[in-house]
């Protein structure tokens, strides 16, 4: 997996656990959004990773990208440099297996998009998120005016992005920015807990119920229910399907046993 000093991986039973390393806020600079997207392409390529947690570590998620890295930037730089963490932040989306963003302390910027590509996101109650670009006299630029507005709706998301204010994560999680908010110790044991069904888990079926949502939400309704029909008939061809029925008839459910396959 090649030698990396900004993010680590290590994947084990299943779990690929995704740690962004980089004093002393994991800014993400141009250094680290490379060694990320090289480890988003290593659980892509993995035959054994069924979920991923990303997480910054105990104190923080990432505070955003490098300012001063960007401060020199004109308008052809931008063009050619700016796109490297949205890019980053959709491969991560796009990953076939259900991905947690795990938030402890700040979560800013673009650390707070590279959250919202994940799948659900535990927050502490005492981590800080938002969008401070506006103060920067620019606007997000990794997907945050896409993704957070689907997330939580068109006025909270323009209130987020056109202030820039920040929110602790108790507002987060009622707001529908952060899934779950408990307290600060306990942020890596709840994003275990929400991975641990999945790494046993019907891993095609799982990564079928997701392209549907995530695709379907991108497309009409009906184009929506054509793709869902597709996926779950596809899902007649696995093991997997014919393993969780025959046990749910002979044992109820909850019982089978997948190899994803």
């Amino acid at each position: 997996m090649g030698d990396r000093t900004r993010v680590t991986l290590s994947i084990t039973g299943g779990l690929a656990a995704v740690t962004l390393a980089q004093p002393p806020v994991n800014a993400l600079d141009g250094p680290l959004v490379r060694e990320l997207t090289d480890v988003v392409a290593d659980i892509r390529r993995s035959e054994e990773a069924r979920a991923v947690i990303v997480t910054g570590g105990p104190k923080v998620f990432a505070a955003g990208g490098d300012v001063k890295e960007m401060l020199d930037w004109d308008y052809p730089k931008a063009v050619r440099d700016s796109s490297a963490l949205g890019d980053v932040c959709t491969a991560l989306a796009r990953l076939p297996m259900p991905v947690v963003a795990a938030i402890s302390g700040y979560a800013l910027g673009g650390g707070l998009e590279l959250a919202l590509a994940a799948d659900l996101r535990v927050c502490a109650t005492d981590a800080t998120l938002g969008f401070p670009e506006i103060h920067l006299g620019v606007i997000p630029g990794a997907g945050g005016t896409q993704r957070l507005p689907r997330l939580v709706g068109a006025a909270r998301a323009k209130d987020l992005i056109f202030s820039g204010r920040t929110v602790d994560g108790r507002e987060a999680a009622a707001l529908g920015l952060a899934d779950y908010a408990v307290e600060p110790a306990d942020v890596p044991d709840r994003a275990r807990q929400l991975v641990e069904p999945y790494l046993n888990g019907p891993a095609l079926a799982l990564r079928a119920a997701k392209e549907a949502v995530d695709r379907g939400l991108e497309s009409s309704l009906e184009t929506g229910l054509d793709l869902e029909r597709s996926l779950f008939t596809g899902l007649f061809a696995t093991e997997d399907r014919a393993a969780g029925m025959a046990s749910f008839v002979a044992d109820g459910a909850g019982k089978a046993v997948f190899h994803g396959r």
